[in-house]
């Protein structure tokens, strides 16, 4: 990664001829110097009734090598992006994004997410974290940390998930994750945020959704357990895959065993996939991504 400050422009477009050279033009009129790029052409197959083809891009540009700033840079871009009929959007690294977590009761991939942060390897803000428990509130403010009790039960969780929604809000979040939260968001919550809520799911998705996948897992003998990052939506556990990655167990693994093996790689499955949404390598394509890594 580099130390110089630059601005990440990631587009997604109906594809055709030109695309690189209009948007590389652009830049290159203006002195830009691009640091990084990439670039993914989804065949589609609009032949056949199916989804069109499109075209998707990644490019990181230093930004003091452009004459004007971040509003000039969208203002001047905007009619590139309608003539492309682009859905795009451009950040700056030197604006850290702002992820507010949520948790229940499993404490190890907060722990991970806040080692992470203190010593700099996320350079993110935390500014506050929720739970439906109370058992993490010392261990979140000794760092100094605002943390929010929301009891969700039976009977109110409409109230719940608004004030769920109103801490998000008013805490100016960018991304919410699921640090092992353990209650399924409301569909309205899901869409007021779309693309921007990531769960941790203790499976290898799409098999073993729901609860208690490693007893799934164990009841049919499998040989690989795994973790997946991935996009909430209304829909339980079917949202875009972001990252995912396995172990190899065998007959002699206990759930127990299990479980404690999965620990290891959610932790490591949820940093992956938070880093490559923060640093805006996630393209959204329907039911799927496009992740540059």
């Amino acid at each position: 990664m580099h130390r110089d400050r630059y601005y990440t422009l990631a587009a997604s477009c109906p594809d055709r001829s030109g695309i690189i050279a209009r948007v590389t033009g652009f830049i290159a009129e203006h002195k830009g110097w691009i640091l990084e790029s990439s670039f993914h052409s989804d065949e589609g197959d609009e032949a056949n009734g199916g989804r069109p083809a499109r075209y998707f891009m990644r490019m990181e540009v230093k930004a003091d090598s452009l004459p004007f700033m971040l509003d000039e840079f969208r203002a001047r871009f905007e009619p590139i992006a309608r003539e492309l009929e682009m859905d795009w959007k451009i950040s700056d690294s030197a604006v850290k994004k702002r992820v507010v977590i949520l948790v229940s009761k499993q404490e190890h991939c907060l722990y991970d997410l806040l080692a992470r942060w203190q010593s700099k390897e996320l350079d993110i803000e935390i500014p506050c974290v929720i739970s439906n428990h109370d058992t993490f509130k010392g261990f979140v403010e000794w760092h100094g940390i605002p943390f929010h009790h929301v009891p969700v039960t039976a009977d109110n969780k409409p109230q719940a998930w608004a004030e769920v929604r109103r801490l998000f809000d008013e805490s100016r979040g960018d991304t919410m994750v699921l640090a092992r939260y353990m209650q399924i968001l409301s569909p309205d919550l899901c869409a007021a945020h779309p693309g921007r809520i990531l769960n941790i799911h203790h499976s290898f998705l799409p098999s073993f959704v729901g609860a208690r996948p490693y007893h799934q897992a164990h009841e049919r003998g499998v040989k690989l357990i795994g973790a997946t990052c991935h996009y909430v939506t209304a829909e339980l556990d079917q949202g875009p895959i972001v990252e995912q990655d396995v172990i190899r167990i065998d007959h002699s693994d206990s759930p127990d065993d299990m479980v404690r093996y999965g620990k290891d790689i959610e932790k490591t499955v949820l940093a992956r996939g938070l880093r490559y949404h923060l640093e805006d390598r996630v393209l959204v394509h329907g039911n799927k991504t496009v992740v540059f890594r």
